[in-house]
């Protein structure tokens, strides 16, 4: 599974303008929600909370990758969302955030999870992408440069 094959338009927001994380994370997950891909919104909620709670997904260098699995998420979704300013998600490298990944999907398939995960980190390890994605004007901006930057770094699937 790509992650440009479960990344749509409507579920990109930028700019957040959320205040905090939490508020990032219901932002995200409500998008998701509202198309349909989350059973249960406030389910969902606290299990990415939870996860946050085991250790931040503030990875550093701007990204945070909040996730979960549970059973209020069917499928394999993800969000993202970009916030100008910068949000403080507690990272690893105590910089604040700027562009948000959210991923939730069913609790049957740890190893699709990780992959997905893996898959955005790579992504996200790359400074010129991060800077194309920040100076990005529109959602089909940003899918585009992530479907080329994932292309090029894996194998059609």
């Amino acid at each position: 599974m790509r992650l440009t094959d479960i990344l749509l338009n409507e579920h990109i927001q930028t700019p957040l303008k959320s205040k905090n994380r939490n508020d990032c994370i219901k932002s995200l997950i409500s998008l998701l929600f509202n198309n349909n891909l989350i059973s249960d919104l406030d389910q969902a909620y606290n299990a990415v909370l939870e996860r946050e709670k085991i250790m931040t997904t503030g990875v550093g260098n701007g990204i945070a990758i909040p996730h979960c699995k549970d059973s209020s998420c069917p499928n394999f979704s993800v969000a993202l969302g970009i916030h100008k300013e910068g949000i403080d998600f507690e990272s690893i490298d105590k910089k604040n955030v700027k562009i948000i990944f959210l991923l939730v999907g069913p609790e049957n398939n740890p190893g699709l999870h990780i992959k997905l995960l893996s898959r955005i980190s790579r992504l996200m390890s790359n400074e010129d992408l991060r800077k194309k994605i920040l100076r990005s004007k529109t959602k089909d901006q940003l899918l585009d440069l992530i479907k080329e930057e994932e292309n090029y770094y894996f194998d059609l699937e």
